[in-house]
């Protein structure tokens, strides 16, 4: 164990009133590393929690962990869309840098190779790093960066794979086809509903390996579509008369009860006190598909404004985080990485974007001095409270975030030479990104664009609504 990860214990160990002689053998302290469990929402709102002030969409035990640690008012992903979001927190680098700027589609676009659509198998993930630690590394749920066997979960460094390797899955398990769903390469059918089915997976693992330390990476796809739900969750909500807003109201509410199980499960083995525990979001909320709520923030799913890139994110860690905590400083999904190897006694590698949210003594820490992003033909950089954003069909937009989460005053005439500076740190940024591995097509690098215009989104998501994909049963 390195003197880092000695003191994230040693921390563990007063805060939780444990004498540091506890376990000792010659003058030092043995405890084994902290469990960690990520927790991953899919396509859920920047206000749809009960934490981040939803009073329509209930989540108590997701509010718990917001509670029981700290929440971050300033989390970002690495892009707007699924896939390569999960790139991004998988390797706690900017997936651009590897090529993974765009989300997977069903099939390869016209002349591109399906050989290239996956996470690059040059890149170490969480579970190759958490391996190496000598946890046991387990998935559950939606992987989404790669189904060729190159980019499967077991040989990206997790023992153990239970879900779906693609973007999307039906809930009902009447649904699904033969295959879908695999545990380690074997195709199995759940026997409920998928959100619950996940977290009794997850349990099961957590039963399994509760005497050693371990990885639970748990991917949702709740609240993604189809809007599938069960009857008795649609029905706590009938009260809410816009049908989209009634199924996602019960879909966020299965994947609490799921989230509950599993943190039940963790304080019922007596293994919540050494786990720490992530739990945020892929990307930002998705209000054309399930009519996500993003307010304050503008924008949806698949922008680079804060409604398409800023997240929920609370992390719980009993006796080294104080209850109630709050972190205003700019942090992203990327962090998780250098977080999760530091807690574990590992050696951060030098070529991650992320950066460790812990000191080595537990304090709160870490912070971006700046983040980028850049999908498709839009591009962004967040310096201090400064945004950029630049377009390829219009002029830059400027805001000032400090005053103005929802970017409605475009400050970029009056500051020319903030501008230009961004423009510099941005044009840097991109010197060190490779071209993309694949594209999603023509359709989407127009939708990309489209997606900014919010009478637009408007118009869909009502045509949406109108028809909604999913089944209620």
């Amino acid at each position: 164990m390195n003197k880092t990860a000695a003191s994230l214990m040693l921390a563990l160990l007063i805060s939780s009133g444990c004498s540091a002689n506890d376990d000792a053998v010659d003058g030092t302290t043995e405890r084994r590393a902290p469990n960690i469990v990520v927790i991953l929402a899919d396509d859920a709102g920047y206000a749809d929690f009960g934490f981040q002030g939803s009073d329509q969409v209930l989540t108590p035990n997701i509010d718990r962990i917001a509670r029981s640690g700290v929440t971050y008012g300033n989390a970002y992903v690495t892009t707007p869309f699924c896939s390569p979001s999960r790139a991004g927190l998988l390797t706690g680098r900017y997936p651009q840098r590897y090529g993974y700027e765009f989300n997977l589609t069903h099939e390869p676009p016209p002349g591109v190779d399906a050989e290239f659509m996956g996470l690059a198998v040059e890149e170490s993930t969480l579970g190759d790093y958490l391996k190496s630690a000598g946890y046991t590394t387990i998935a559950v749920g939606k992987w989404h960066v790669g189904d060729a066997p190159q980019f499967h979960p077991n040989v990206r460094g997790f023992d153990h794979f239970y879900g779906f390797l693609g973007g999307g899955s039906h809930y009902h398990p009447d649904l699904l086809k033969p295959g879908d769903i695999v545990r380690d390469g074997e195709a199995v059918r759940p026997g409920e509903y998928l959100t619950d089915d996940l977290a009794r997976e997850a349990i099961e693992y957590i039963e399994q390996y509760k005497e050693q330390p371990f990885f639970l990476y748990l991917a949702f796809n709740a609240v993604h579509t189809p809007m599938d739900a069960l009857r008795e969750d649609a029905g706590r909500f009938s009260h809410i008369e816009d049908e989209q807003r009634r199924r996602l109201a019960a879909m966020t509410w299965a994947m609490d009860r799921a989230v509950g199980n599993v943190v039940a499960a963790l304080e019922e083995r007596d293994l919540l006190d050494d786990t720490l525990l992530i739990f945020t979001n892929d990307n930002g909320g998705d209000r054309i598909g399930i009519a996500a709520d993003n307010a304050p923030l503008r924008g949806t799913k698949g922008t680079l404004l804060e409604g398409g890139v800023r997240v929920p994110l609370a992390v719980q860690w009993p006796g080294v985080i104080a209850p109630g905590s709050t972190f205003d400083g700019t942090v992203s999904l990327m962090d998780i990485v250098p977080t999760a190897i530091t807690v574990a006694g590992g050696n951060v590698p030098e070529n991650l974007d992320g950066r460790t949210l812990l000191t080595a003594d537990g304090e709160l820490d870490g912070g971006h001095s700046s983040l980028f992003w850049r999908y498709d033909v839009v591009a962004a950089v967040r310096s201090s409270d400064w945004k950029l954003l630049r377009f390829p069909d219009r002029a830059p937009q400027l805001y000032d975030l400090s005053s103005d989460s929802g970017e409605s005053n475009d400050l970029a005439a009056q500051n020319p030479d903030k501008v230009g500076s961004l423009m510099q740190q941005l044009f840097a940024w991109e010197a060190g990104l490779i071209h993309a591995r694949w594209n999603t097509g023509t359709f989407w690098s127009q939708e990309d664009v489209r997606r900014y215009d919010s009478d637009y989104v408007d118009r869909e998501r009502a045509g949406i609504a109108k028809d909604i994909s999913g089944e209620v049963r």
